[in-house]
């Protein structure tokens, strides 16, 4: 299951991670987001152990969806050693997202 990241535990679980992470901006009233959410639950099991996937609800955290340049939602990023190295708005397909891990495992 993604994991629920604020911006209380942004810093500890995305930028200081060792492995890494796919972070999905989003709120509940975003009908496209909805879309990608069970995508976000799949490819959080699938990379279990390899990769951190978790989820940011901008609405109730907005600081790192500030600093970062979220403006359109859904916005995922990845992250490796604390830098953003992928960044896709929108809906996509599931192998998009998997192909940003993949590249950096």
């Amino acid at each position: 299951m993604a994991l629920e990241i604020t911006d209380a535990t942004f810093e500890e679980t995305v930028l200081k991670s060792d492995k890494p992470v796919l972070v999905d901006f989003w709120a509940a009233w975003c009908g496209p987001c909805r879309m990608v959410g069970p995508i976000i639950e799949e490819i959080s099991n699938e990379f279990e152990g390899k990769a951190i996937v978790g989820k940011i609800d901008v609405d109730a955290n907005q600081e790192f969806a500030s600093k970062y340049g979220v403006r359109n939602i859904p916005t995922v990023l990845v992250f490796q050693n604390g830098e953003v190295v992928g960044r896709q708005v929108g809906v996509v397909p599931k192998n998009v997202y998997e192909d940003a891990i993949n590249s950096i495992l």
